[in-house]
Parts: structure tokens; sequence; C-alpha cells
């Protein structure tokens, strides 16, 4: 298990935020954690990191400040730990969270706290965030199976062997189980690049989505850039993956042009809460209806982050139904395993890296080339082994690009 917890750890130093000599690190991790965390650590040191800092995380208190805390502080974010982060990132620090949330943590929070806690956080960390969606600073994101998430995904079976499950399928998806698992990922990403330049030299105006429960009609903005795998490139000209795992090729939608319906087709798990079996549809580019099963009020709230930005579209990404994940069978509960199994779509801010120029736009200029701006960005899952999509070209034209879920071009 050392000899794999430390693979990995290279995997996501190396591969993922690619670390370099005399650079600083930022880990983020649940205190569960603690053991791969100092494995981390160790490896960066050994690979000329400057400093590591960690914050940890603890469920639990969690749990305990967004039920008793006054409102009042919920309404706020510490200005410490604001100017900490942005500090870290504008001193070139990269960043790496360890990510394993408990995806029913909390289910029993009103709306109105969680609210106030999302507003809080996205308003105070927004240079930060601009920092991430821009790739100014090199990021990524490595999944850790903690007990309730395992226990979440197995319920059927002892705490201990839930989280050996996980840990399995972890290193299976993540590549880590194989002999050389950063020339694994090389190879990988560069499939995904095969993919995303087709995509860029087709261009497509629109794509189309049919499968059950979804009729949608995305139009892409002009200038659209189709990004994926090792391709993002950092304020130092350094490639990183963002995502460990990743299957996905992505893009934005022009924020005014969607329309139709569309089903989800895994649970989305929203800051604790899950929301399950929803369909949303959209008249030029809002949401203007939606239907929910299960956690209609952590939708709304979602949908209502914000003036107007939550309730659009700021991502569209394409993932073949044969990718690990999705041959797992299983559902993680967790956007970042769950969104690599399926094409999925984003409510919220668009990666201004996404079009061209877009890191450098004003908010004006955003929004005249259709980019959308918002406090948040949340995932949903869409696709399925029934899943088809057709690029439709400027002129018209409609082509295959997904059947039965999976690609029908060949690049």
């Amino acid at each position: 298990m050392n000899t794999l917890l430390t693979k990995y750890a290279q995997l996501a130093l190396n591969t993922g935020v690619n670390l370099q000599k005399n650079q600083g690190l930022l880990i983020q991790s649940p205190i569960e954690a603690i053991e791969f965390a100092r494995i981390v650590v160790k490896q960066a040191y050994q690979m000329g990191a400057k400093n590591v800092h960690v914050e940890w995380k603890d469920d639990e208190l969690t749990y305990l400040k967004m039920k008793h805390a006054p409102i009042e502080v919920l309404e706020s974010f510490p200005e410490w730990r604001k100017d900490a982060m942005v500090s870290m990132v504008k001193q070139g620090y990269a960043v790496l969270n360890i990510y394993g949330e408990n995806p029913d943590l909390l289910k029993d929070i009103e709306g109105e706290r969680m609210a106030a806690v999302t507003k809080a956080s996205s308003t105070a960390l927004k240079e930060y965030r601009d920092y991430m969606m821009n790739d100014k600073a090199r990021w990524s994101i490595v999944g850790y199976p903690t007990t309730e998430w395992a226990e979440k995904i197995f319920p059927d079976v002892p705490k201990e062997e839930a989280k050996d499950k996980l840990w399995k399928e972890i290193f299976r998806i993540a590549r880590v189980d194989q002999s050389d698992p950063i020339a694994a990922w090389k190879q990988h990403n560069q499939l995904l690049k095969d993919a995303r330049e087709y995509l860029n030299n087709k261009n497509y105006h629109k794509l189309y989505f049919q499968a059950e429960g979804t009729d949608l009609t995305i139009e892409l903005p002009e200038g659209h850039i189709w990004h994926g795998g090792g391709a993002a490139k950092a304020a130092d000209d350094v490639t990183f993956n963002p995502n460990i795992p990743t299957e996905e090729v992505f893009s934005m939608p022009h924020k005014y042009g969607v329309n139709g319906q569309v089903t989800s087709t895994k649970p989305l798990s929203f800051q604790g809460q899950l929301i399950e079996n929803f369909t949303l549809t959209f008249k030029d580019g809002k949401v203007v209806d939606y239907t929910c099963e299960k956690g209609e009020q952590a939708l709304k709230q979602l949908l209502e982050a914000d003036e107007d930005g939550a309730s659009r579209l700021g991502e569209v990404a394409l993932v073949p139904h044969e990718s690990p994940v999705s041959q797992s069978g299983i559902i993680f509960f967790n956007t970042l395993f769950d969104e690599n199994a399926s094409c999925h779509i984003a409510l919220g801010k668009a990666y201004p890296t996404n079009i061209k120029g877009g890191s450098d736009m004003s908010e004006e200029e955003m929004d005249q080339h259709g980019v959308n701006d918002s406090i948040v960005h949340e995932d949903f899952m869409i696709g399925s082994q029934a899943m088809n999509i057709d690029g439709i070209t400027a002129s018209g034209e409609r082509e295959a690009i997904f059947r039965n879920g999976t690609w029908a071009i060949h690049f």
C-alpha cells in the first residue's frame, strides 16, 4: 500500500500540478488523509519544493459550524484566510486539493445557511478563483477515500473493506496500478489532445444532444477553444493536469445560446447535499423551468446562487461511455469521478481560457462574447450509453460526434 501511495503522490506532483524546483505548494486535505498528505509533502520536498503549506479540513467541524454558528458568521469569510490564499498563488504556489467529500455531510442544513456560505466564500475568493480558472496558477485535484464517502458507495460491507474497495477503484482509474503511471498518463493525454484538436479544427457552431429526457442545442461562441488533459498551461508556461482522473475534452457554451431540455444521469453532490433525477429547461441560455425528484431545495439554491449566471451554462464536456470511471459501474457521488464517467455540462462560471483572448477580457467584453460569469461552477452529468451528439457547422451541416455514448469520429 505504501508503494501505491507513493506512486499516487508522485503522479499528483508530476502529472497533476507539475511541481517545479524552488516552487511553493499549497495542499488542501481532509484530516483523515494525513498519512497520504505526509507522503505528498515528503515527495514535494524531495522534488525541490521551497515550502509546502497544508490546510486541513475536518467534516465534523464543518458540520458543527454550519449547524450552530450564528448566521452572521456564515455570511462572512475570514479576511486573513482570503489574504493568505491569494498571497500564495500570487507568489507562484501550485495548489493540490486532496478531495474526499462526504456526499451527505450537510443534508439537514437549512438552505438559507448554505446559501450564505456559498455567497460569502465565492465573493471573498473571487481573485483566488480567477487565478485557478484563468490558469494563472497550476492546480490539481486528486481523490482520497474518506470513510463516509466509501460507506456511501459501498453501504453493505464493513467500513474498512469499503475503503479498500474504493482505494482499488481510485488506483485503477488514476492508472496508479500500472507499472509507470506517469508514462501511462502521457499516453492518455495524447489521446485527449487528438480529440480536442479534431474539435478545434472543426470549429462547430452548435452541438445537439439527444437521449431519453434530453433534447438540447448548445451554441458555441465564436473563438471558442476545446481543452482537456494536459493542455492547461499556467502563467509560467508550464503545463499541468487540473484533474486526476480526467477523461474529458471541454469548451464553453454561449451563455445566451442554449435551448431545449436536459436530464441528469447521475446524482449531483452540491455542498454536502445530493440532487438526483432532475431535468432543466433552457430558453436563450437561461433555465426557465426544472423538475427534481430529490434535493429540489438544493437545486433551487444552486440556480439562485446569484442574480443570473448560476442559471446559465459555463461548460460543456464530452466523455465517452467506455471511460475507466464509467466501466466501473459505480456511482461515486463525487463530481471529480462522476464527471469523468459521462458527458456533462456545468451551471455557472465559464473558464475564460475556453475562448480566444478570454483571460484578458473585461466583464462587459465577456458578456458580449457569450462568456458566462457566476460565483458558482457546478458540473452535472447528462451522458449515458444512449447519448447521441451532432456537431452543426456554421452553414447548417450536421455531423455525428457521438453515437450510443461514444465517439463516432476518428482522430
